[in-house]
Protein backbone atom coordinates (compact mmCIF):
# COMPACT_ATOMS: atom_id res chain seq x y z
CA UNK A 1 0.00 0.00 0.00
CA UNK A 2 1.22 3.38 -0.55
CA UNK A 3 1.87 6.32 1.75
CA UNK A 4 -0.40 9.09 0.64
CA UNK A 5 0.85 12.18 0.25
CA UNK A 6 -1.07 14.07 2.67
CA UNK A 7 0.03 15.86 5.95
CA UNK A 8 0.60 14.51 9.47
CA UNK A 9 0.94 18.29 10.88
CA UNK A 10 -2.20 19.01 12.51
CA UNK A 11 -1.47 22.44 13.37
CA UNK A 12 1.73 25.25 13.23
CA UNK A 13 3.23 27.44 16.02
CA UNK A 14 4.17 31.12 14.74
CA UNK A 15 7.05 32.47 16.95
CA UNK A 16 5.85 35.99 16.21
CA UNK A 17 7.13 39.54 15.55
CA UNK A 18 9.91 38.68 18.55
CA UNK A 19 10.99 36.42 21.23
CA UNK A 20 10.34 38.99 24.62
CA UNK A 21 6.69 38.45 26.44
CA UNK A 22 7.10 42.29 27.70
CA UNK A 23 7.77 43.95 24.43
CA UNK A 24 4.56 41.78 22.80
CA UNK A 25 2.37 42.64 25.40
CA UNK A 26 3.42 46.15 24.92
CA UNK A 27 2.50 46.13 21.31
CA UNK A 28 -0.93 44.85 22.12
CA UNK A 29 -2.93 48.12 22.58
CA UNK A 30 -0.87 50.09 19.60
CA UNK A 31 -1.88 47.11 16.92
CA UNK A 32 -5.12 47.11 18.94
CA UNK A 33 -5.24 50.65 17.77
CA UNK A 34 -3.97 50.77 14.34
CA UNK A 35 -6.26 47.75 13.22
CA UNK A 36 -9.51 49.25 14.28
CA UNK A 37 -8.46 52.68 12.18
CA UNK A 38 -8.05 50.63 9.48
CA UNK A 39 -11.42 49.15 9.53
CA UNK A 40 -13.26 52.33 10.99
CA UNK A 41 -11.07 54.26 7.90
CA UNK A 42 -11.38 51.66 5.06
CA UNK A 43 -15.19 51.01 5.98
CA UNK A 44 -15.95 55.17 6.29
CA UNK A 45 -14.79 56.03 3.09
CA UNK A 46 -16.58 53.29 1.22
CA UNK A 47 -20.08 53.75 3.24
CA UNK A 48 -19.31 57.67 2.39
CA UNK A 49 -18.49 56.64 -1.50
CA UNK A 50 -21.60 54.39 -1.64
CA UNK A 51 -23.77 56.89 -0.03
CA UNK A 52 -22.72 60.23 -1.30
CA UNK A 53 -24.34 61.01 -4.84
CA UNK A 54 -21.63 63.41 -5.85
CA UNK A 55 -18.91 60.47 -5.20
CA UNK A 56 -20.34 57.60 -7.77
CA UNK A 57 -17.82 58.34 -10.58
CA UNK A 58 -15.40 55.89 -11.71
CA UNK A 59 -12.49 56.60 -9.60
CA UNK A 60 -14.23 56.57 -6.51
CA UNK A 61 -16.35 53.58 -6.97
CA UNK A 62 -12.57 52.02 -7.78
CA UNK A 63 -11.35 53.86 -4.60
CA UNK A 64 -14.16 52.27 -2.69
CA UNK A 65 -13.44 48.80 -3.88
CA UNK A 66 -9.46 49.10 -2.70
CA UNK A 67 -10.82 50.37 0.79
CA UNK A 68 -12.73 47.22 1.06
CA UNK A 69 -9.92 45.22 -0.04
CA UNK A 70 -7.33 47.06 2.12
CA UNK A 71 -10.27 46.05 5.27
CA UNK A 72 -10.72 42.60 4.44
CA UNK A 73 -6.47 41.60 3.63
CA UNK A 74 -5.70 43.56 7.45
CA UNK A 75 -8.02 41.24 8.79
CA UNK A 76 -6.56 37.99 7.14
CA UNK A 77 -3.94 38.32 9.73
CA UNK A 78 -3.82 41.34 12.02
CA UNK A 79 -6.18 39.83 14.71
CA UNK A 80 -4.05 36.68 15.33
CA UNK A 81 -1.36 38.98 15.40
CA UNK A 82 -3.04 40.90 17.94
CA UNK A 83 -4.26 37.92 20.30
CA UNK A 84 -0.91 36.38 20.17
CA UNK A 85 1.03 39.04 21.37
CA UNK A 86 -1.25 37.64 25.08
CA UNK A 87 -0.71 33.71 24.28
CA UNK A 88 2.92 31.52 25.40
CA UNK A 89 1.55 29.16 22.69
CA UNK A 90 0.79 30.99 19.05
CA UNK A 91 -0.60 27.93 16.96
CA UNK A 92 -3.00 27.95 14.02
CA UNK A 93 -4.35 25.07 12.94
CA UNK A 94 -3.37 23.29 9.19
CA UNK A 95 -6.54 24.49 7.75
CA UNK A 96 -6.56 27.55 9.27
CA UNK A 97 -2.99 28.39 7.91
CA UNK A 98 -4.07 27.09 4.21
CA UNK A 99 -6.78 29.99 4.75
CA UNK A 100 -4.72 32.52 5.63
CA UNK A 101 -2.56 31.54 2.48
CA UNK A 102 -5.63 31.31 0.64
CA UNK A 103 -7.08 34.71 1.42
CA UNK A 104 -3.68 37.02 1.32
CA UNK A 105 -2.80 36.15 -2.18
CA UNK A 106 -6.36 36.22 -3.26
CA UNK A 107 -7.04 39.95 -1.91
CA UNK A 108 -2.99 40.45 -2.66
CA UNK A 109 -3.77 39.93 -6.31
CA UNK A 110 -6.96 41.18 -6.10
CA UNK A 111 -5.05 44.65 -4.82
CA UNK A 112 -2.34 44.62 -7.58
CA UNK A 113 -4.64 44.34 -10.54
CA UNK A 114 -7.04 47.37 -8.72
CA UNK A 115 -4.10 49.46 -8.57
CA UNK A 116 -3.57 48.67 -12.22
CA UNK A 117 -7.29 49.02 -12.76
CA UNK A 118 -7.22 52.72 -10.64
CA UNK A 119 -3.98 53.81 -13.06
CA UNK A 120 -6.05 53.00 -16.17
CA UNK A 121 -8.67 55.33 -14.99
CA UNK A 122 -6.39 58.05 -14.25
CA UNK A 123 -4.60 57.71 -17.58
CA UNK A 124 -7.95 58.24 -19.50
CA UNK A 125 -8.96 60.92 -17.37
CA UNK A 126 -6.28 63.18 -17.79
CA UNK A 127 -4.70 61.88 -20.92
CA UNK A 128 -8.35 61.78 -23.06
CA UNK A 129 -10.99 63.45 -20.74
CA UNK A 130 -13.44 64.63 -23.79
CA UNK A 131 -13.58 60.63 -24.15
CA UNK A 132 -13.51 59.52 -20.51
CA UNK A 133 -17.34 59.10 -19.59
CA UNK A 134 -17.57 57.23 -23.00
CA UNK A 135 -14.69 55.08 -22.53
CA UNK A 136 -15.08 54.71 -18.17
CA UNK A 137 -18.82 53.79 -17.91
CA UNK A 138 -20.52 52.11 -15.51
CA UNK A 139 -20.70 48.53 -17.06
CA UNK A 140 -17.09 48.75 -18.23
CA UNK A 141 -15.73 49.89 -14.28
CA UNK A 142 -18.02 46.72 -12.65
CA UNK A 143 -16.37 44.66 -15.28
CA UNK A 144 -12.73 45.78 -14.53
CA UNK A 145 -13.60 45.49 -10.80
CA UNK A 146 -14.81 42.15 -11.25
CA UNK A 147 -11.89 40.80 -13.64
CA UNK A 148 -9.23 42.00 -10.61
CA UNK A 149 -11.37 39.71 -8.18
CA UNK A 150 -10.87 36.53 -10.60
CA UNK A 151 -7.84 37.09 -11.22
CA UNK A 152 -6.72 37.50 -7.81
CA UNK A 153 -8.57 34.30 -6.87
CA UNK A 154 -6.71 32.30 -10.05
CA UNK A 155 -4.29 33.83 -8.07
CA UNK A 156 -4.51 31.86 -5.07
CA UNK A 157 -6.20 28.93 -5.85
CA UNK A 158 -2.57 28.79 -8.16
CA UNK A 159 -0.41 29.03 -5.12
CA UNK A 160 -2.61 27.28 -2.64
CA UNK A 161 -3.06 24.00 -4.77
CA UNK A 162 1.02 23.90 -5.17
CA UNK A 163 1.29 23.86 -0.97
CA UNK A 164 -1.28 21.48 -0.70
CA UNK A 165 0.86 18.94 -3.14
CA UNK A 166 3.27 19.23 0.16
CA UNK A 167 4.20 16.50 2.74
CA UNK A 168 4.56 18.13 6.20
CA UNK A 169 5.74 15.59 8.54
CA UNK A 170 7.50 16.79 11.48
CA UNK A 171 8.80 20.47 11.92
CA UNK A 172 5.80 22.68 12.61
CA UNK A 173 7.38 26.05 13.51
CA UNK A 174 6.39 29.21 11.54
CA UNK A 175 9.33 31.63 11.97
CA UNK A 176 6.57 34.35 10.93
CA UNK A 177 3.36 35.84 12.60
CA UNK A 178 0.87 34.61 9.94
CA UNK A 179 1.44 31.84 7.52
CA UNK A 180 3.49 33.13 4.43
CA UNK A 181 4.37 30.91 1.63
CA UNK A 182 8.35 31.25 1.63
CA UNK A 183 8.30 30.35 5.91
CA UNK A 184 5.80 27.49 5.56
CA UNK A 185 6.96 25.54 2.67
CA UNK A 186 10.91 25.43 4.93
CA UNK A 187 8.72 22.88 6.99
CA UNK A 188 7.88 20.49 4.23
CA UNK A 189 9.55 17.24 4.28
CA UNK A 190 10.52 16.86 0.92
CA UNK A 191 13.02 18.72 -1.25
CA UNK A 192 11.40 22.54 -2.16
CA UNK A 193 13.50 23.93 -4.62
CA UNK A 194 11.89 23.14 -7.54
CA UNK A 195 8.29 24.68 -5.81
CA UNK A 196 10.09 27.66 -4.73
CA UNK A 197 11.05 28.78 -8.16
CA UNK A 198 7.54 27.86 -9.20
CA UNK A 199 5.61 29.56 -6.61
CA UNK A 200 8.41 32.62 -7.04
CA UNK A 201 7.02 32.85 -10.83
CA UNK A 202 3.98 32.28 -9.86
CA UNK A 203 3.64 35.64 -7.76
CA UNK A 204 6.76 36.77 -9.94
CA UNK A 205 4.31 37.02 -13.46
CA UNK A 206 1.39 38.51 -11.68
CA UNK A 207 3.65 41.29 -9.92
CA UNK A 208 5.71 42.37 -12.74
CA UNK A 209 3.42 42.56 -15.32
CA UNK A 210 1.12 44.50 -12.70
CA UNK A 211 4.05 46.90 -12.06
CA UNK A 212 5.19 47.26 -15.23
CA UNK A 213 1.88 48.59 -16.48
CA UNK A 214 1.63 50.81 -13.87
CA UNK A 215 5.40 52.54 -14.91
CA UNK A 216 3.82 52.60 -17.81
CA UNK A 217 0.75 54.16 -17.39
CA UNK A 218 2.28 56.91 -14.68
CA UNK A 219 4.80 57.54 -17.45
CA UNK A 220 2.32 58.40 -20.31
CA UNK A 221 0.26 60.68 -17.43
CA UNK A 222 3.20 62.51 -16.70
CA UNK A 223 4.78 63.09 -20.13
CA UNK A 224 1.36 64.02 -21.16
CA UNK A 225 0.44 66.44 -18.60
CA UNK A 226 3.65 68.01 -18.98
CA UNK A 227 3.49 68.37 -22.51
CA UNK A 228 -0.52 69.98 -22.04
CA UNK A 229 -0.01 71.72 -19.30
CA UNK A 230 1.87 75.49 -18.23
CA UNK A 231 2.78 73.90 -14.33
CA UNK A 232 4.72 71.38 -15.91
CA UNK A 233 6.19 68.66 -13.55
CA UNK A 234 4.73 70.30 -10.75
CA UNK A 235 1.39 69.39 -11.65
CA UNK A 236 2.14 65.94 -13.01
CA UNK A 237 3.67 65.20 -9.56
CA UNK A 238 0.76 66.56 -7.42
CA UNK A 239 -1.41 64.62 -9.71
CA UNK A 240 0.10 61.30 -9.32
CA UNK A 241 1.80 61.26 -5.82
CA UNK A 242 -1.00 59.72 -3.91
CA UNK A 243 -1.39 56.81 -6.36
CA UNK A 244 2.37 56.59 -7.12
CA UNK A 245 3.08 56.59 -2.90
CA UNK A 246 0.54 53.71 -2.41
CA UNK A 247 1.90 51.53 -5.17
CA UNK A 248 5.30 51.43 -4.01
CA UNK A 249 4.16 51.02 -0.58
CA UNK A 250 2.33 47.96 -1.59
CA UNK A 251 4.54 46.13 -4.10
CA UNK A 252 8.02 47.29 -2.60
CA UNK A 253 7.67 45.24 0.22
CA UNK A 254 6.18 42.48 -1.51
CA UNK A 255 9.28 42.22 -3.91
CA UNK A 256 11.77 42.54 -1.19
CA UNK A 257 10.47 39.51 0.59
CA UNK A 258 9.21 37.15 -2.16
CA UNK A 259 12.30 37.85 -5.22
CA UNK A 260 15.34 39.42 -2.80
CA UNK A 261 18.30 36.27 -2.86
CA UNK A 262 19.09 36.69 1.24
CA UNK A 263 16.58 36.46 3.52
CA UNK A 264 16.86 38.36 6.89
CA UNK A 265 14.21 36.55 9.10
CA UNK A 266 13.60 39.85 11.09
CA UNK A 267 13.56 42.64 7.83
CA UNK A 268 11.01 39.88 6.77
CA UNK A 269 8.68 40.62 9.70
CA UNK A 270 8.89 44.43 9.39
CA UNK A 271 8.04 44.46 5.96
CA UNK A 272 4.97 41.61 6.31
CA UNK A 273 4.18 43.86 8.99
CA UNK A 274 4.09 47.00 6.45
CA UNK A 275 2.01 45.40 4.26
CA UNK A 276 -0.40 43.59 5.86
CA UNK A 277 -1.11 46.17 8.86
CA UNK A 278 0.40 49.56 7.60
CA UNK A 279 -0.01 49.59 3.95
CA UNK A 280 -4.10 48.74 4.61
CA UNK A 281 -3.97 51.74 7.10
CA UNK A 282 -2.15 54.08 4.95
CA UNK A 283 -4.02 53.77 2.12
CA UNK A 284 -7.25 55.67 2.57
CA UNK A 285 -5.56 58.09 4.21
CA UNK A 286 -2.91 58.79 1.10
CA UNK A 287 -6.33 58.78 -1.69
CA UNK A 288 -8.36 61.13 0.59
CA UNK A 289 -6.01 63.46 2.32
CA UNK A 290 -5.96 66.55 -0.41
CA UNK A 291 -9.34 65.42 -1.61
CA UNK A 292 -11.31 68.14 -1.60
CA UNK A 293 -14.61 65.80 -3.07
CA UNK A 294 -13.95 63.58 -0.07
CA UNK A 295 -14.03 66.44 2.44
CA UNK A 296 -16.74 67.98 0.70
CA UNK A 297 -18.73 64.77 1.57
CA UNK A 298 -17.38 64.29 4.75
CA UNK A 299 -19.28 68.08 5.36
CA UNK A 300 -22.51 67.17 4.09
CA UNK A 301 -22.76 63.79 6.45
CA UNK A 302 -21.96 65.88 9.20
CA UNK A 303 -24.43 68.67 8.01
CA UNK A 304 -27.52 65.53 7.53
CA UNK A 305 -26.06 64.32 11.11
CA UNK A 306 -26.90 67.85 12.62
Amino acid sequence: MEESNQSVVSEFVFRGLCDSKDLQKFLFLPFSALYLMTVLGNLFIAFLIITDSHLHSPMYFLLANLSFVDFCLSSVTTPKLITDFLKDNKTISFGGCMSQILFIHFLAGDEMVLLVTMAYDRCVAICKPLHYSRIMDRQKCIWLALISWIIGFVHAISQLAMILDLSFCGPRIVDSFFCDIPEVIKLACMDTHTLRILINADSGVLAVTCFILLLISYTYILVTIHLHSKDGASKALSTCTSHITVVVLFFGPCIFIYFWPLSITWVDKVLSVFYTVITPLLNPAIYTLRNKEIKNAVKRLISHLD
